[in-house]
């Protein structure tokens, strides 16, 4: 399967995951979203952008719960809880913070 953003053709697999992450870019999230029906914010960007400094870093995909803590530190909040990712994310973090992050679905991860 692919994805057509711009001239470019990028490999996605069977659910739309990108097959390689270093192809990502901010203008493959805006796609990745548009086919998600999810108008970016600027805190899908502060989620978004943090998970792809994690995933620089440790070459996985962040936990929820770490995206959970630097979302509450974004909004200024004590904390924020996994419905603070579901209306950013309503079908899950999995289906499609990591989606539109450009991470590879990660393994034996459920889809919230």
């Amino acid at each position: 399967m692919s994805l057509e953003v711009g001239e470019i053709t990028l490999a996605v697999d069977a659910e739309g995951y990108l097959v390689d992450p270093a192809q990502w870019n901010e203008q493959v999230a805006e796609e990745l979203a548009r086919q998600e029906r999810i108008v970016l914010s600027e805190e899908h960007w502060a989620v978004i952008r943090f998970m792809r400094e994690y995933y620089e870093q440790h070459h996985i995909a962040p936990d929820a719960r770490h995206v959970m803590k630097h979302l509450a530190a974004f909004k200024g909040a004590d904390k924020a809880g996994r419905n603070d990712l579901f209306v950013l994310f309503p079908y899950g973090y999995v289906k499609q913070a990591c989606r539109i992050a450009g991470m590879r679905r990660p393994r034996a991860w459920s889809t919230g």
